[in-house]
């Protein structure tokens, strides 16, 4: 007897999908993801965000001056201090921290406690970091400041951009940092410009020094950085077009050569 025809299992599959009885109650019906109906299923929609108007001017000042040429003065700027570098000059630094209202509070109880008791109190002047754009200008013109760090994200920058230019005259060494936010919570602010430190005690003097030698090639010593001109790049489709444009007067010239 001739054999039957074998049937592929995705039509047996269908077959049994349509054998089977339909409920009534539960009718099958296309997702409708207009207004008022159906989920929308999970998509990016970063594209399509109302970004707040300072994370939106953030961005366009960031592409502004990738594009436009920007002066070395200003450029110098946006060269801070690596990971690495700016975790040992914080590190020091937070030893150097002015006190807090608590600590003010308790220093003079208990100074006030010894007077009573006709005991010799510490009189001492505590080393502490030195803030204010003022007072840190006050202190690099009279060079009393040994180290000082300027953040690089001020604005307006005309606020200090004449200070590291300062800082090179009076040979006192200074670094760019990230972030005037943690400068400020070195001093218990909220932001801070510029940070100063005066004085240091002898169990941190190697480490200073150190520092203060590596910051000097860095920043003082390094005048390739007053004259760098930052910006100038193209967008993505500018880049292309140069792109092709370049490959096609390469094909060009294979050409020629090969006839």
């Amino acid at each position: 007897m001739p054999k039957a025809p074998k049937t592929s299992k995705a039509k047996k599959i269908q077959k049994k999908v349509a054998d089977r009885k339909k409920n009534p109650l539960f009718v099958k019906e296309a997702k409708n993801f207009r207004i008022g109906n159906d989920v929308q299923p999970k998509r990016d929609l970063s594209r399509y965000v109302r970004w707040p108007r300072y994370i939106l001017l953030h961005r366009q000042k960031k592409i502004l001056l990738q594009r436009i040429k920007v002066p070395a003065a200003i450029h110098q700027f946006s060269k801070t201090l690596d990971k690495n570098q700016s975790s040992k000059v914080y590190g020091l630094l937070k030893k150097y921290a002015p006190e807090t209202k608590t600590e003010k509070k308790q220093r003079l109880v208990k100074a006030a406690e010894s007077k009573a008791q006709n005991q010799k109190t510490d009189s001492k002047k505590v080393t502490v970091l030195k803030f204010g754009l003022n007072h840190v200008t006050t202190l690099v013109e009279t060079k009393k400041a040994k180290l000082v760090l300027i953040a690089y994200d001020v604005d307006p920058i005309e606020l200090v951009v004449w200070l590291p230019q300062l800082c090179r005259r009076q040979e006192v060494p200074f670094a760019f940092v990230k972030n005037k936010a943690r400068l400020g919570a070195l001093v218990h602010q909220k932001t801070a410009t510029c940070v100063a430190l005066t004085e240091v005690r002898k169990e941190d003097q190697a480490e200073f020094d150190n520092l203060a030698r590596d910051l000097r090639q860095h920043y003082n010593e390094n005048h390739e950085l007053l004259r760098t001109i930052g910006g100038g790049q193209v967008g993505i489709k500018s880049r292309h077009q140069q792109e092709a444009l370049k490959k096609a007067l390469e094909l060009e010239e294979l050409k020629k050569t090969s006839q």
